[in-house]
């Protein structure tokens, strides 16, 4: 400011105008107030809170990378999770203050998080957190376990000199032979069989395009560099890994990087006995093949967004459609339906493209007013979807949810879904659908095998709301009504912008005798779903879910408060 004030107020002014302000919205949060070169925001989750930070201070690292030292705009910041008071817009109390703190113990550029907040993102965040113990700061009486987000920007890379091989039309992947760090000769057997078995896994994913082992086998004890690798296999994604045997216990490590900048996507590892070599194998191998999907998916979204709208295909118009869909609500499906129908042009017979027309429609349907011809149509473009994906499993999965709220059809659901598993064993979204198909209408037993085995395959996914919704409608139908609302607020964290979660989570609190908070899950869904109302929510879900589980449901939101 000494040297320069107008122009560093005009940097910060177009640093909130043009990412902190979007980023707040992106992610669902409320500017509380600005307070000089401060900015207090709530959010609906901790996990929104820290990955809107994660994100902003990268973009900063990244746009002031050029700059000279002395003009660069740092931020440090500080979440918190606590209660606070209401006060008109603004809000105060405690847990606000213990935020201000924690900015104050970050260093420039930092994040710095307390103990509550570690909690409930510790597992569904690809970031690395740093235990700082307990500090005792200002005004604050006990001492505040403190934990430092390591968000550093992805490092820049050099350009590849040659010719490379033209990437094929679809996602691409290289799986590498898995080093053999043990010190043991013996342990090849066991790296190279579970590189062929990760591949086997990845090959049934059909929108993948897989290199062959022989191919990538031509790695084997070389270092190359990922980016040469990309480019002489013609791949966009290369997966390595590596396998350390001690005594009888073995720890296989697997990262996923992006071929064509050498950034790295995701990053595990595995610990196990070595008793039964095969039956390890077949573990650790169906783990990665469900983390690495939905992780691939993501990355292919990106990568549609940063293409010129006027080069993209129906597949890059598909991308474009699928992270509007995370919210499940209408405004977000309509934006997303609007990508697909053009999608639908360049090519009718797209199978995901019909399967998510018809998740579209049904979202509309059940949160944008109960209209019957987008309910024909859900119904029409789901069963498309079947006839033309018949060997696609996450076109099956998704046409499933039209198939039982449109059609009401719970056969063809439930067998779309045995379909998928039978294509892809470890299709998490296939799992996370059959739990929730299941938890509504079908078997208690298969409901909850398909929520545990789809949380484990795919932990940090974006639709793991489904599996917590599922097991919460078990708990409700057996009258745990307590057991179901601890459930429903799983489901709510993981996804807090979805209206039917909140109401879900009504009715369990009332029926548990919990009746305030109950009344503060529905003043939720009137925020979310401003039209809802119980009679016609009811009904419709009458005609599809098990009455055990109607009858708690009805009641119970009887008592929130919620119009009828």
């Amino acid at each position: 400011m000494e040297a320069d004030e107008a122009g560093t107020l005009a940097r910060v002014k177009s640093l909130r105008t043009e990412l902190l302000n979007p980023k707040v919205t992106e992610y669902g949060g409320r500017i509380v107030k600005t307070t000089g070169d401060g900015t207090l925001i709530e959010f609906p989750s901790a996990v929104d809170a820290v990955q809107h930070a994660v994100d902003v201070q990268r973009e900063i690292a990244r746009r002031g990378a050029g700059e000279p030292e002395a003009k660069r705009i740092v931020l440090r910041m500080g979440i918190n999770l606590g209660d606070i008071i209401i006060d008109g817009d603004d809000i105060y109390g405690d847990g606000v203050n213990v935020a201000a703190r924690l900015e104050g113990l970050a260093e420039p550029s930092g994040i710095c998080i307390s103990g509550t907040v570690y909690e409930h993102v510790r597992k569904k965040l690809d970031t690395t957190f740093e235990d700082m113990g307990a500090q005792q700061v200002k005004n604050i009486a006990e001492p505040i376990r403190v934990y430092r987000v390591r968000a550093t920007p992805e490092s820049k890379v050099a350009p590849v000199q040659g010719a490379a091989l033209a990437l094929p039309d679809k996602p691409s992947i290289a799986v590498l032979p898995f080093q053999n760090i043990s010190g043991d000769p013996e342990q090849e057997y066991f790296a190279d069989g579970m590189v062929e078995e990760i591949i086997t896994g990845l090959a049934r994913i059909k929108w993948l395009f897989v290199i062959a082992r022989n191919s990538s086998f031509a790695y084997k004890g070389k270092t190359p560099d990922i980016r040469q690798v990309g480019r002489e296999l013609g791949v966009r994604y290369v997966l390595e890994g590596s396998v350390r045997k001690a005594a009888n216990r073995v720890r296989i490590t697997g990262q996923l990087i992006e071929a064509e900048t050498g950034a790295h996507l995701w990053a595990d590892r595995y610990d196990g006995a070595i008793e039964d070599v095969f039956e390890l194998q077949d573990r650790i191998t169906e783990t990665i093949v469900g983390i690495i999907e939905p992780n691939l998916r993501l990355a292919e979204i990106e990568r549609a967004r940063r293409k010129r709208p006027d080069s993209l295909g129906a597949y890059d118009l598909y991308l474009r459609a699928l992270p509007h869909f995370a919210s499940v609500m209408p405004e977000e499906a309509n934006i997303g339906l609007g990508y697909l129908e053009e999608a639908l042009k360049l090519d009718p017979n797209y199978a995901a493209v019909h399967a998510h027309i018809s998740w579209a429609l049904e979202i509309r349907v059940m949160r944008g007013g109960f209209n019957e011809a987008d309910a024909a149509a859900g119904v029409r473009h789901a069963r498309a979807a079947l006839a033309y994906g018949s060997d696609d499993a996450t076109a099956l999965a998704v046409a499933t949810i039209a198939l039982l709220h449109l059609g009401h059809d719970f056969a063809a659901a439930s067998g779309a879904i045995t379909r998928a598993l039978s294509l892809n064993g470890s299709c998490a979204i296939a799992l996370f659908f059959g739990a929730h198909i299941h938890g509504l209408s079908g078997d208690a037993a298969t409901a909850e095998d398909y929520a545990l085995r789809a949380m484990r395959l795919s932990p940090y996914d974006p639709f793991s709301f489904l599996a917590h919704l599922a097991r919460g409608c078990l708990r409700l139908r057996d009258g745990r009504f307590d057991d179901a609302a601890s459930l429903y607020f799983e489901a709510v964290q993981a996804n807090p912008r979805f209206s039917v979660l909140h109401t879900f989570q009504a009715a369990a609190l009332a029926m548990a005798g919990r009746v305030d908070e109950a009344k503060i899950a529905a003043r939720r869904v009137m925020e979310l779903e401003p039209t809802f109302r119980t009679g016609s929510f009811v009904e419709f879900l009458s005609t599809f879910v098990r009455p055990e589980l109607a009858r708690p449901l009805s009641a119970g939101l009887r008592q929130t408060g919620l119009p009828e």
